[in-house]
């Protein structure tokens, strides 16, 4: 259960992330085309597309071998978001 609320924690991390990075592309890509895009809309489709992503690299890892491992979990939301490798390699630069 604690692995479950982990990913599902994560899950809705993803979808927040992406939702909030969409925003402003909705807003200048509705400027431009003269379509009114929904602020809501354009977070909504961003957070969805993103978690459709994640999900799908579990279910593709569940499909190997039956089970997930902690390992597996971790690629498929690294997939995603790899923020934590930036400061490791920021670092190497400055060396």
């Amino acid at each position: 259960m604690k692995l479950f609320n982990n990913v599902l924690l994560r899950v809705l991390a993803t979808f927040v992330a992406s939702a909030l990075g969409v925003i402003g592309a909705g807003t200048v890509a509705g400027s431009m085309s003269g379509i009114e895009i929904p602020i809501w809309f354009s977070a909504v489709m961003g957070g969805v597309m993103a978690v459709a992503k994640v999900v799908e690299l579990l279910a593709l890892a569940f499909l190997e071998d039956g089970k997930l491992t902690i390992n597996e979990i971790n690629a498929a939301f690294q997939q995603t978001v790899a923020l934590k490798n930036v400061k490791d390699t920021d670092d190497e630069k400055s060396s």
